[in-house]
């Protein structure tokens, strides 16, 4: 019953778990899982595998060999193979004729603590390399060394990307050349509308450097990846310019949300103590997200790092729409004692725009492109990382183009003939409730 509670867990961990593979090296220490699950690939007609394993030992030397082993599977085979070892088909993975064995240690030589298996797949799908262990509590110490690639025979190249992952180096390159022109575009209008600047602005176009960076740097990333199987340190450009993304975009967002140098050229106590969650909770959801990458999808420790993230995302979500909220009832209440019941109406519809845009914002690149990847096939699994991006770009236009430093700015204007028109559509409004 335990044995089959672990493949069942192994199968809710390859539902939840979407990865772009590269070489890998894993090291296993006394473990009795009945199913250890190392990395996965999307194959096409001719991928390939090759497995180093070093340093062999086991608790006990006398066990059946052919127990143990290496197979690639397919989620959907993965289920039916649960089926059978339920049904009492079979007693271990190794077999069941669903699985593509790669390798069993019966055939290791005598004495031998070390092996050496390369295996062709023809078979396009999406596979995971999946070690069983059917002997109960034997525990096994080996290290893992995995290079999976696809291998092109009209032009010999290997691809070391995912089969729906091999495009993402150019998608990255592509997005990151739209940022450059946006950033353009928002020099050019800080410099035109200079007299209108705020501090805000210069805020904004650090956000879009840091974008645009963090973009190259993915580029460079996933094209030596799929070039050689590694990053050669492109990754930790990478994790440097996501965490300042990161952190700068949902500062930003406060920032705007609190109506920063726009309305008050100042930020209130509650206002900092949100930016003062945000920031470190930031901190922390990258160093999870760099944990999740580099232990892989597989790793001990994988799935705690992915629940921290997870939870550290949402509080962070939530946190930058408070901001937002509180500007809302201020200017509500604003709108009753000041007189300038037009401006206040256009700060109103401003800031519910924007508070409508960020939940969406936040719900698209959160639930929709999870749920996208989820439902796409292996070969397309670039589209989910389009949308988020596309999303992402959308939202930073959005924001600049409505918050741009401009002369007439809903801020400042104040337009008298629409002054009484203002004041009963405020009558009319009902309370904003969150």
């Amino acid at each position: 019953m335990s044995s089959h509670f672990a493949l069942f867990s192994i199968t809710i961990t390859l539902l939840i778990t979407v990865t772009v593979s590269e070489i890998r090296s894993t090291q296993i220490r006394s473990d009795s899982r009945s199913t250890i699950p190392f990395d996965e690939f999307g194959y096409t007609h001719s991928g390939r595998l090759n497995l180093t394993v070093t340093d062999i030992s086991f608790s006990n030397q006398k066990t059946p060999l052919s127990q143990l082993g290496f197979f690639l599977c397919t989620l959907d085979a993965w289920v039916h193979v649960l089926e059978q070892l339920q049904e009492g088909e079979i007693q271990c993975p190794l077999e069941s004729n669903l699985i593509k064995k790669v390798f069993t240690f019966d055939h290791l030589q005598p004495s031998a603590r070390e092996f050496t298996a390369s295996f062709s797949v023809s078979d396009a799908n999406q596979f995971t390399l999946v070690f069983a262990n059917c002997m109960p509590n034997l525990e096994v110490t080996m290290n893992v060394h995995s290079v999976m690639y696809n291998f092109n025979p009209k032009t010999r190249v290997l691809d070391f990307l995912s089969a729906g992952k091999t495009a993402l180096p150019v998608i990255y390159l592509l997005f990151f050349i739209v940022y450059v022109l946006l950033g353009g575009v928002w020099i050019y209008t800080i410099y035109k509308k200079r007299l209108t600047v705020y501090k805000v602005h210069f805020f904004m176009l650090a956000v879009l450097v840091l974008k645009a960076l963090d973009l190259l740097c993915e580029a460079e990333d996933k094209s030596y990846i799929k070039r050689t199987g590694t990053a050669h340190g492109w990754d930790v450009l990478f994790y440097i310019f996501s965490f300042l993304k990161g952190i700068t975009l949902f500062t930003l967002i406060v920032l705007i949300g609190t109506g920063w140098s726009f309305v008050k050229p100042y930020l209130q106590d509650k206002e900092k103590k949100v930016l003062m969650v945000v920031i470190p909770l930031q901190v922390v959801a990258n160093v999870a997200q760099v944990m999740i990458d580099e232990t892989g999808p597989f790793g001990e420790s994988s799935y705690t790092w992915k629940q921290v993230f997870l939870l550290v995302d949402i509080v962070c979500c939530c946190a930058v729409l408070f901001p937002i909220v509180w500007s809302i009832k201020n200017l509500r209440e604003a709108a009753k004692t000041d007189g300038k019941a037009a401006v206040n109406l256009m700060k109103l519809t401003l800031f519910r725009q924007y508070y409508i845009i960020v939940i969406c914002y936040i719900y698209f690149t959160r639930v929709v492109v999870y749920a996208l990847e989820t439902i796409t096939s292996y070969r397309y699994q670039w589209t989910s990382m389009v949308a988020a991006e596309v999303a992402t770009l959308a939202f930073y236009v959005f924001t600049g183009y409505n918050f741009r430093p401009k002369v007439h700015n809903p801020y400042f204007a104040i337009d008298d003939e629409e002054e009484e028109a203002a004041s009963e559509a405020l009558k009319l409004e009902d309370e904003f409730e969150l």
